[in-house]
Order: C-alpha cells, then sequence, then structure tokens
C-alpha cells in the first residue's frame, strides 16, 4: 500500500512539475510571440506612415506634373502666339516698307517729270530772250514762259482786235520761239480790266490766227479772254502740252512701281 502511495506521489510530484515547466514555456513563448506581434505592428504602423508620406508625395509630385503641363501649355500657345504676331508684324513691315518705296519711286517720277519740264522752259526761256531781245517783257512761273505785250504795242490800241503791222514781227518772233520747241504748247490770254472778256477774247483769237498762219499747228495753241484783276493786255504762256505731261508723269509713275 505504502508503495502504491509513494508510486502515485511521486507521478503526481513529476506531473506537477511537468506542468509547471510546461507553463512557464507557454509564458514565454507567449511573450515572444507578443514581442515579435508588437515588432510587426510596429513595422506595419511604420510602413503605413510611410505609405502615407509616399502617397503625399506623389500627390505633390502629380500636382506639380499638371502645374508644369499647364504651364507648358500656356507658354507653347503664347510663343505660337507671338510667333503669329511677329510673323504678321513682320509681313505689316515689309507691306508698309514696300508702299513707302512705291511712293518714293512715284514721288521721284513726278519730281523728275518736274524738274525735266523746268530744265525745257530754262531752255525756252534762253531762247526767248535771245529771240525777243533782253528788254522783252518775259517771266517764269509755275515751269511756264510767259511773255506779255500791252494792247497798244499788239494792236495800236485797247479797243482793237486786229494785229497792228508794226506788231506783225514781234508775232514771227514767238512763232520761230514755238517752232524751235515744238513739243511745247501756248496758251493765249487776253486780259480785260473791265470785266468784259469779249474783246480781250477777240485779241487772244487774232494772235492764234497769226499763229496759225506761220504754220504753228492749232491743237498746240489755246486762246481764251480772261479777267486780268485790273490789268489788260496780251499774256503768251509757253508751257508742257498739258496732257501729254500728265501722260508723262503717269507712265513715269508707273514704272516706277
Amino acid at each position: 500500500m505504502k508503495k502504491i502511495l509513494l508510486s502515485l506521489s511521486l507521478i503526481l510530484a513529476i506531473g506537477t512539475t511537468a506542468q509547471a515547466q510546461k507553463k512557464s514555456e507557454l509564458i514565454a513563448e507567449i511573450s515572444t510571440l507578443k514581442s515579435q506581434l508588437d515588432s510587426v505592428n510596429n513595422q506595419v504602423a511604420e510602413a503605413q506612415r510611410k505609405e502615407k508620406a509616399s502617397l503625399a508625395k506623389a500627390e505633390s509630385f502629380e500636382s506639380q506634373a499638371l502645374e508644369l503641363r499647364d504651364a507648358n501649355k500656356t507658354l507653347m500657345k503664347n510663343l505660337n502666339s507671338f510667333s503669329q504676331l511677329s510673323s504678321q508684324n513682320s509681313t505689316n513691315m515689309n507691306k508698309a516698307m514696300e508702299a513707302l518705296n512705291v511712293k518714293e519711286r512715284q514721288l521721284k517720277a513726278i519730281n523728275d517729270a518736274i524738274a525735266s519740264n523746268d530744265s525745257t522752259a530754262l531752255v525756252v526761256l534762253t531762247n526767248a530772250k535771245q529771240t525777243l531781245g533782253e528788254n522783252a517783257k518775259i517771266g517764269v512761273s509755275n515751269g511756264m514762259v510767259i511773255i506779255s505785250s500791252d494792247l497798244t504795242s499788239l494792236f495800236g490800241s485797247d479797243t482793237e482786235s486786229t494785229i497792228a503791222p508794226e506788231a506783225e514781227p514781234w508775232v514771227q518772233k514767238i512763232g520761230e520761239i514755238l517752232k524751235v520747241n515744238p513739243k511745247m504748247g501756248v496758251t493765249i490770254e487776253g486780259l480785260s480790266m473791265t470785266g468784259n472778256l469779249n474783246l480781250p477774247a477777240q485779241q487772244a483769237s487774232a494772235v492764234s490766227s497769226a499763229l496759225q498762219r506761220l504754220e504753228i499747228a492749232p491743237e498746240r495753241i489755246t486762246a481764251v479772254g480772261k479777267d486780268g484783276n485790273l490789268k489788260e493786255g496780251v499774256v503768251i504762256k509757253i508751257h508742257p502740252k498739258f496732257d501729254e505731261f500728265y501722260m508723262m508723269v503717269k507712265e513715269n509713275m508707273k514704272n516706277g512701281n
């Protein structure tokens, strides 16, 4: 009996010791697992924090990328607009310069025509002075050579419209001047100081007829009576044929384009 009790006690003691040892091991293992779990939780929390930070950075980078892309689009749009504006300004500038050059060439053509006419007028003036003498009433105005005569010298009195015989040589000299300058036209103005233009017109026509008898083409001659503004007499204006002069200027302007 004692042996049985002793055996049971021994078994119980061994079992108790073994159970106590196993419990201690379990507690130690639980503690280890808890430590590992805490470590894993910490790692997960750190990973989540880093993930949030990374996501925030990614969102920030994406926002910056969008802003840069929008800024780039705006810049490209502005560059295109500037390029178009610059091209348009360049085109407008070229057109303006070309128009200015055309105007300058046209102005030069007009000036050349006027200079040519003035040169011709100087030749006619010199010829007229040589033909009529230094005492003749001769001048130049607006590119025209102007020769004047009083009515008494030309018609014998201020009421006559027939050229006096003593004035025939003077008319012949006018004809000579016109013959050596065949490209020039002549305007004969009978001037009135009373307002009555009939007699001045007849006096101008008389000079015109005399020149035609000297073989001066009638298409070169214009005869008119006009108000002399308190002056009377006959004024002979030798000038370029205005229609031909106009055509010359027009042609020079065309060639200057």
